[in-house]
């Protein structure tokens, strides 16, 4: 009876240590599987197809967020700014709308210094158009101000881009994935370029096509270095 007893209390034991052993693992083997919280901004790292072009050449690893889907997409997201999917959305449309006023942007600089209308892009703003600006504003704020917000309500109904009552806005029909793929292309490449414009302006006091050409008729004496050391003289300091 005694025997009996012992090994049936052995047994209990070691059931209860299996037992406690499995509910460890469980444990341990559970949170490894769970998705990433977006709200902490956590992004898992995968694998991408071969076919993919990322932004790092030879490199095959993306963030889980940046499938490919998107246009533009490169699976570039180093600080993680995506992982959550509503604001992914949102930085898509902000990059967007920003790349559009830039191409605008970097289109008139370029073609009004082409066609000689007007003076330098950056002093156009302290230039007098014979319009008072407070009329000026009290016209545009509001105008502006209706259409953006129109832009804006379109945006979340439909998570297109369009204007007034139209998304997408398509009037001569050139929306597809290949030059949805372009416009970001090309919009990046105008901000880009916006940025360069601008510092060249503060640099150089020139507009961006005087400066390729002065650049160009003597390389060594009109670049980044020896401009950057002229900035007093530039600036009129």
């Amino acid at each position: 009876m005694t025997t009996s007893c012992v090994s049936a209390v052995t047994a209990a034991r070691g059931a209860a240590r299996t037992s406690a052993f499995s509910g460890s693992r469980a444990a341990f083997v559970a949170p490894s599987m769970k998705a990433p919280s977006s709200s902490r901004g956590v992004s898992l790292r995968v694998s991408a197809g071969a076919s993919r072009e990322l932004w790092l050449k030879g490199s095959n690893v993306a963030p889980a967020h940046l499938d490919g889907t998107l246009a533009g997409d490169f699976g570039f997201d180093p600080l993680g700014l995506g992982a959550d999917p509503d604001r992914l959305k949102y930085y898509q449309e902000a990059e967007l709308m920003n790349a559009r006023w830039a191409m605008m942007a970097v289109t008139g600089i370029c073609t009004t210094e082409v066609l000689g209308i007007g003076g330098p892009w950056y002093e156009a703003g302290a230039a007098d158009y014979d319009f008072p600006v407070p009329a000026l504003l009290a016209i545009q704020f509001p105008v502006m101000g209706i259409f953006e917000l129109k832009r804006i309500r379109g945006w979340l109904a439909t998570g297109k881009s369009g204007v007034n009552e139209s998304f997408p806005w398509d009037p001569i029909g050139l929306n597809s994935a290949s030059m949805a793929q372009k416009e970001v292309m090309n919009g990046r490449l105008a901000m880009l370029a916006f940025v360069g414009f601008g510092v060249q302006a503060i640099v150089y006091r020139e507009g961006p096509l005087a400066a390729l050409k002065d650049h160009v008729t003597d390389p060594f004496g009109n670049n980044m270095a020896t401009n950057i050391m002229h900035i007093p003289a530039n600036l009129g300091m």
